[in-house]
């Protein structure tokens, strides 16, 4: 499936924000505070389709997602029991690469997504390369054997406070191991979207 592989710090400096979580973006939206283009610096008179339009496009591109891909996940959410937006982030967080960037084994969610691919990432002691696939409360997720040699997961793991990890996980360094304990609540997911906004273009 295709990706988007145009020039991130321009996604970056549109939504104010580093949703790539990569550190170099940190310095860029320090140097450019302002969104790309020659009337970046303007402000403009923004409508609330636009402001919905945006909120979903950040969480498409935050989470590595095409329109297709997106669209299944929402009215995924949409069948589920209890609130649709909160449905949907919780979907997102649950998915297999998302999960290995948010226990330290990838810096970036695309890092995180490529490992998987390359099979250098198990389930319950089966390797999936499904970026999408989806965790259940309790699943265990460990890098390979023969993978935890290699120098991109100890220098991501460096980075990583095994104390400070996301309430729904739990992670063993020594072990490269991951466990997902639940789904998150939404006060816990350090995202910043207003879900509601997405909830409101699908409505129309």
């Amino acid at each position: 499936m295709a990706r988007y592989k145009g020039p991130r710090g321009k996604i970056v400096r549109k939504f104010g924000e580093n949703i790539f979580g990569n550190p170099k973006f940190d310095r860029l939206l320090a140097k450019k505070p302002y969104p790309p283009g020659q009337h970046g610096m303007k402000r403009k008179k923004v409508s609330d389709y636009a402001l919905q339009l945006r909120e979903k496009q950040k969480v498409k591109y935050m989470y590595g997602l095409l329109e297709k891909q997106f669209r299944r996940f929402f009215h995924k959410a949409e069948r589920m029991k209890g609130v649709t937006g909160e449905n949907l982030l919780q979907l997102l967080e649950s998915r297999l690469d998302n999960t290995v960037y948010r226990l330290g084994f990838a810096t970036t969610r695309a890092q995180a997504r490529q490992m998987v691919l390359h099979r250098h990432i198990m389930v319950n002691g089966q390797v999936v390369n499904i970026p999408s696939f989806i965790l259940k409360p309790g699943d265990v997720i460990q890098v390979r054997e023969k993978s935890r040699r290699l120098a991109m997961f100890h220098e991501a793991l460096k980075r990583v406070d095994a104390d400070r990890m996301l309430p729904w996980l739990e992670l063993d360094k020594a072990n490269m191991t991951g466990k997902f304990i639940d789904r998150p609540k939404r006060e816990d997911i350090p995202v910043n979207v207003q879900e509601s906004m997405i909830v409101e273009l699908y409505s129309k």
